[in-house]
């Protein structure tokens, strides 16, 4: 679990990321920011696109930039929206951080300050795996 410097950091970085989102079509801008073991915050936004599937979340947006980094193990992600409640990853952004941090976990935060926490396992309790690959 981050500290409070930390998660005050996170939060930041987060809503630094919301205003950053391309969403013209939403009008929901969302921000992530990830916490690696080694204390480094890596942030993303949603990109929207006029052909809908090819749109980013934040989540994964933030995840591509770690990778891209070097980062592959994650300890917390902190979304930030406008919403008038925490809002948690989709499912595919949920399935993606299964991948790279399943252990780690997740915090929901709004403009207004309604704040909520999950770890991953409780937001996706049946994840795929590399286990669930079926190898002969």
């Amino acid at each position: 679990m981050a500290d409070a410097t930390t998660l005050a950091a996170l939060r930041a970085a987060a809503f630094e990321a919301m205003e950053r989102a391309y969403a013209p079509y939403s009008h929901f801008p969302v921000g992530a920011a990830l916490l690696t073991p080694d204390g480094a915050i890596i942030s993303g936004c949603n990109v929207e696109n006029s052909s809908y599937p090819a749109g980013t979340c934040a989540e994964r947006a933030a995840i591509g930039a770690a990778v891209a980094a070097g980062h592959r193990e994650f300890t917390h992600v902190v979304v930030a929206t406008n919403a008038d409640r925490p809002t948690p990853p989709c499912g595919i952004c949920r399935q993606v951080l299964q991948e790279f941090a399943p252990q780690c976990r997740v915090t929901s935060i709004t403009r207004g300050g309604a704040v909520a926490e999950w770890s991953l396992s409780e937001l996706l309790p049946n994840p795929f795996t590399p286990s669930s690959l079926r190898r002969e």
